[in-house]
C-alpha cells in the first residue's frame, strides 16, 4: 500500500510571482498550486515567504488560504539570499522535528535550491517542485521526485465553488488566450518504452498508476498535459488510439504493453536545438549584447531558420528554450514584470576572467640551500662594513687603604710575645 503523503508547502513568493508575470502575463494564483498539490497528498502546513510592504495585494489571497506569511528583510546591499537561506533553514528543520512530514514542495524556480532539494531526499521525503517550464531552472526540475508545471495548472478552468467578483471576470477577459500547443506523442514513447522495461525487468505487471510513478523516477518533468490530456488516463487513451500501445482491462485498471516499434523523430532531443540557437545568436551578437527581448529574439530564429520548430525539440514555448540553454551557458535570462524576459549572452560568449595563477615556487636542493654570510667585524656586507668594536677598558684596582696605627711609610713591627714560663 503506498504510503500518504503529508505535505508541507514553502513558497518563493517574489521569485514565483515575477516569473509567471513575465513569461505567462498572469497573476500568481495560490489557489491553484494548492489545489495541484492536494491531488498528491495533504498538505500540513504552508509558509510564502516575500518582502509583503509590497505584496499587499496578494496578502489577502494567501490568508484566505491559511498560508503563513514570513516577512523576507533585503539586506542593505539588495541581497536576497539572506531570505533564501531563511526558507532553507525552515524547511530543514521541520524534516527534522516533524517526523509525520514526508513531503515537501518547494514553490520556486531559482536553481539556489537545488541544495535543499537534494538535502530532503537525503532524509528520505519526497520533494516536489512546483514553477514554470520557462523560468524554472532544469537542474531543479530534473533533480526533484516530481516537477509540477504552473502551466499545467491553468491551461483549464478550474472548478470554482463560489461566483467570481466582477473585477476578477475582467481581468480574465483582458488576458490573453493560451496559445500553448500540445506536443506530439511521439516524443513521449521513448520514456514509455523505458518505463515498461523496468517494470517488465522486475516483474511487475505494468499497471496505469505504476506506469505513471515508474515514468516520473525516471524523467520527474514528465507532465501528461503537456500532450493534450487532461488526465493520465487520458494521456494512456491516446497513446492507444495512435497504434503506439496495448491496453488491457477496465477503466483504473488498465494494463499496458507495447505494440510495434517505437517511432523515432529525428532530431527531437533538446539538446539538438543548441547549434541553431547559437548560430543565431552569433548573427545579432551586438544586438543581444546588452540584452534583447525574448519574442524580438523568437523573430530573429524564425527569419533565420524557417524550418525550425521549437517543438518538434519537445519544448511547447520558446521561452523554454531560453530556459534550458540558460542552465548551458548559452545565454542569460532576466525576468521582468513589465518588459517580460530580457535575453543577455551567457557565459559561452563571455566567460569569466580567470583567477590570476599563483606565483611559481621554486624547488631548492638541500645543498643549494642559502646559507647567510658569516659577519665579520672589519669586513664589508651587503648592507655596509662592520665597524671594529673597541676593548673594553680595563677594571682599575682600589688601592688598599690600612689603618692608621704608625707612620706613612713604615712597616709596623710586630708585637712582642710573651714568653711562658717553664715550669
Amino acid at each position: 500500500m503506498e504510503q500518504k503523503l503529508k505535505i508541507a508547502v514553502f513558497i518563493d513568493f517574489d521569485n514565483i510571482e515575477i516569473g509567471v508575470k513575465s513569461t505567462l502575463h498572469r497573476e500568481f494564483d495560490v489557489a491553484a498550486v494548492l489545489d495541484a498539490l492536494k491531488e498528491r497528498g495533504e498538505i500540513v502546513t504552508k509558509f510564502a515567504y516575500a518582502n509583503w510592504g509590497r505584496q499587499e495585494s496578494a496578502t489577502r489571497a494567501l490568508s484566505e488560504h491559511a498560508v503563513q506569511m514570513v516577512q523576507r528583510d533585503p539586506s542593505p546591499r539588495g541581497d536576497k539570499n539572506g531570505a533564501d537561506i531563511n526558507l532553507a533553514l525552515d524547511a530543514l528543520e521541520m524534516a527534522f522535528t516533524h517526523d509525520h512530514i514526508n513531503a515537501f514542495a518547494i514553490v520556486s524556480g531559482d536553481s539556489d535550491f537545488i541544495a535543499l532539494v537534494n538535502k530532503l531526499k537525503q532524509y528520505d521525503k519526497r520533494v516536489f517542485v512546483v514553477g514554470g517550464r520557462a523560468f524554472t531552472s532544469t537542474i531543479l526540475q530534473k533533480n526533484c521526485h516530481e516537477f509540477v508545471a504552473y502551466e499545467s495548472m491553468i491551461d483549464e478552468p478550474r472548478p470554482r465553488s463560489q461566483p467570481q467578483p466582477r473585477e476578477a471576470q475582467q481581468e480574465r477577459q483582458q488576458r490573453p488566450p493560451n496559445k500553448r500547443v500540445a506536443l506530439d506523442l511521439a516524443q513521449a514513447m521513448p520514456l514509455v518504452e523505458r518505463a515498461l522495461g523496468v517494470l517488465e525487468r522486475r516483474e511487475v505487471r505494468p499497471q496505469l498508476g505504476l506506469l505513471k510513478s515508474t515514468m516520473l523516477q525516471l524523467d520527474s518533468t514528465f507532465n501528461e498535459k503537456a500532450y493534450g490530456a487532461s488526465s493520465f488516463t487520458d494521456f494512456v487513451e491516446k497513446l492507444q488510439k495512435a497504434d503506439f500501445v496495448e491496453v488491457s482491462g477496465g477503466e483504473g485498471r488498465y494494463m499496458i504493453r507495447m505494440k510495434g516499434a517505437v517511432p523515432e523523430k529525428p532530431g527531437a532531443k533538446p539538446e539538438q536545438a543548441i547549434p541553431i540557437l547559437r548560430d543565431v545568436l552569433e548573427l545579432h551578437r551586438m544586438e543581444i549584447d546588452n540584452g534583447a527581448n525574448a519574442d524580438e529574439l523568437a523573430e530573429w530564429v524564425k527569419q533565420d531558420h524557417a524550418n525550425f520548430d521549437w517543438r518538434e525539440y519537445g519544448f511547447q514555448e520558446f521561452s523554454e528554450l531560453l530556459n534550458y540553454t540558460q542552465d548551458k551557458g548559452l545565454v542569460r535570462i532576466q525576468a521582468d514584470e513589465e518588459k517580460g524576459l530580457t535575453v543577455f549572452l551567457g557565459t559561452e560568449f563571455h566567460p569569466p576572467a580567470p583567477p590570476p595563477e599563483p606565483e611559481p615556487v621554486l624547488e631548492v636542493e638541500e645543498e643549494d640551500v642559502y646559507e647567510p654570510q658569516p659577519l665579520v667585524p672589519g669586513q664589508p656586507t651587503a648592507t655596509g662594513e662592520i665597524p671594529i668594536p673597541e676593548p673594553p677598558p680595563k677594571p682599575q684596582r682600589r688601592p688598599r687603604v690600612r689603618k692608621a696605627s704608625g707612620e706613612p711609610g713604615k712597616k709596623r713591627s710586630p708585637r712582642p710575645r710573651k714568653k711562658q714560663p717553664i715550669q
